[in-house]
Parts: C-alpha cells; sequence; structure tokens
C-alpha cells in the first residue's frame, strides 16, 4: 500500500550494493590493468576513475551498514508508519472535493 511517506521511509539493499561494488571493483582493477598493459592509456584512466567511483561508493556502503539499523533496519524491524499528522489538502476547487476511499482491503460491506 501506498502511503505517500515512500521517500522518507525508503530501504536500501545495501548488501546487494556491496556485492555488486566487489564486481565492479574486481572488473575496474582488471580493466585498468589491461588497457595499461595493452598500451590503451585513454581507456586505463577511464577504468581507473571508474574505479575511484566504485571505492567511494563502496566506502559509503559499508559505512551505512556499519550504521547499523538506525540507517538500515533489518527484516526484525517493521517499516515506519506513515504521519497521522498531516492535514488533507485537496486539490482543485471546494465544489470538487471528494474524501479519500479506504484501500480495497479496508472497506466495510
Amino acid at each position: 500500500m501506498r502511503t505517500g511517506s515512500e521517500p522518507v521511509t525508503a530501504r536500501s539493499a545495501l548488501r546487494v550494493r556491496f556485492w555488486l561494488c566487489v564486481w565492479g571493483l574486481l572488473w575496474a582493477v582488471f580493466g585498468t590493468a589491461a588497457f595499461a598493459l595493452a598500451g590503451r592509456p585513454g581507456w586505463a584512466v577511464a577504468c581507473g576513475v571508474l574505479w575511484l567511483v566504485i571505492t567511494i561508493d563502496m566506502v559509503m556502503v559499508l559505512r551505512h551498514i556499519r550504521q547499523g539499523p538506525h540507517y538500515q533496519p533489518g527484516r526484525d524491524i517493521p517499516p515506519y508508519s506513515p504521519p497521522d499528522d498531516r492535514p488533507y489538502r485537496p486539490q482543485g476547487p471546494a465544489s470538487e472535493y471528494r474524501p479519500p476511499r479506504p484501500p480495497p482491503g479496508n472497506r466495510t460491506p
């Protein structure tokens, strides 16, 4: 169910990002070495820059993982509930105002 608070309560798959960083890091190191040995300095520099970007991303991912549930809640911590103190502001003229309908699973017959 969408609540409108997704940008605030979104979670990131940090372990997946970490392993993708490892995979990218291996390829960037290999590419840098291979292009340097092949005499292609432009491509070696491009792979080196990519290596730097991946390393910075990996450092940030590891930092967020180490922050624990404060930053990245685990499976045992439920998602945050949406704030209830936000007033509903209808869009358009007042004559078109209709209160929001409850989600299909919460309707009473």
